[in-house]
């Protein structure tokens, strides 16, 4: 199984019930568990990085249709020039 597939199979299989709660907002799933919402992505990550491992959750924008279902991987990964 790739890194997150299964906190993106959680968003798919439950994308009804969490637009219902959480429509417009970025959720954060770790497991089959959302541990919060958020107003921003960068919030979602900010808040989440302090207690769980970045790349250990998913973070996905809650909306309606296929366009808004993305796959939001989070690494320790650093880039330099």
């Amino acid at each position: 199984m790739k890194p997150l597939e299964k906190e993106f199979k959680y968003y798919i299989k439950h994308q009804d019930e969490l637009l219902k709660e959480y429509k417009g907002k970025y959720v954060v799933i770790k497991g089959n568990k959302v541990l919060g919402a958020y107003k921003t992505e960068l919030e979602a990550i900010e808040e989440t990085s302090k207690s769980h491992e970045l790349g250990t959750f998913l973070v996905q924008h809650v909306d309606p249709g296929d366009k808004s279902i993305l796959q939001t991987f989070h690494s320790r990964v650093i880039f330099a020039k």
